[in-house]
């Protein structure tokens, strides 16, 4: 029976900013009802123990997100989330020293990602204040993303930006030194116990309308990692965003005969292979970071 490491439950679809970086989803926006997270959790049980609530769209913008995660813990789910932090303050009550919630990361490369964006210094500012109390009565893990690196060279518009943000970081945990001087791109640096920066470039989301390449390299979809969209489709890795590799839906299929079917083993056949059977994974640059030509 395939286990894996990380499995992505799309609570929605929905979120309350449109950034430069993500695509807004073509799909239809909804919530994850009840009911069916609770089935969802029964069908991928076997296979994982870690769950992380988003594909698309903002997690704590679900109405129910507590009762989601007191169904994970029941069930003995650990949880991660990745939230822009836009709704830290209405969603702290909800969250708070929840017994299922591992870590949570904040991106907060959201903020000058989208348009209109506006009081930095107040937005830091309630991420922080969630923090500090999180990490004093729980042993919950936080990690802050800069995820704004332009591949080449960072304008001074956005050099300077992140600066703003970074400054308030330092000042938060009195650090003696510049963030910038410490984190290369795609690494990291520790804060604090349990709480982490890191940083790296804007990664581009695989579109079927990008250029096509050879098809050599390798990934750890239906490896060490898989998901299900909010209607139920089940996806191979959290990068597809809009279920092109559609391998089933959860609501039809029990989820350990999706993963053993035609299209789920050509596709993990294919990695072993150093090869890309799908289009959507030709058109995906994260496969060259885990391995280059066969």
């Amino acid at each position: 029976m395939k286990k894996f490491k990380k499995f992505y439950i799309e609570t929605t679809s929905i979120c309350n900013l449109a950034c430069s970086f993500c695509p807004p989803t073509e799909r239809k926006a909804q919530f994850i009802k009840v009911d069916d997270f609770e089935k969802v959790l029964d069908e991928v049980k076997p296979h994982t123990d870690y769950i992380y609530f988003h594909v698309k769209g903002e997690p704590l913008l679900h109405p129910k997100i507590d009762t989601l995660l007191d169904l994970s813990h029941d069930k003995g789910f650990k949880v991660n989330i990745t939230t822009n932090g836009t709704l830290i303050r209405k969603a702290w009550p909800k969250i708070i020293n929840k017994p299922a919630l591992r870590q949570i990361n904040f991106s907060l490369h959201s903020f000058d990602g989208h348009e209109g964006s506006s009081d930095r210094e107040g937005y830091i500012e309630s991420i922080l204040a969630f923090v500090r109390e999180a990490v004093s009565t729980s042993d919950l893990i936080v990690s802050f993303r800069l995820w704004n690196l332009d591949k080449n060279n960072e304008t001074n518009l956005q050099r300077s930006r992140n600066r703003a943000t970074l400054e308030l970081i330092e000042q938060e945990f009195g650090l003696d030194y510049s963030i910038e001087e410490r984190v290369v791109p795609g690494g990291g640096i520790k804060l604090a116990e349990r709480i982490y920066l890191n940083q790296d470039h804007e990664f581009d989301w695989p579109d079927l309308r990008a250029e096509e390449d050879d098809g050599h390299g390798f990934c750890h979809a239906l490896r060490n990692q898989a998901g299900i969209l909010v209607d139920g489709t089940v996806i191979p890795c959290c990068l597809d965003g809009e279920g092109v590799i559609n391998l089933g839906n959860v609501y039809e299929t029990p989820f350990s005969e999706i993963i053993e079917g035609e299209r789920a083993n050509r596709l993990y056949d294919g990695f072993s292979r150093r090869m890309a059977v799908e289009e959507l994974c030709r058109k995906c640059g994260y496969r060259k970071r885990f391995g280059g030509k066969s």
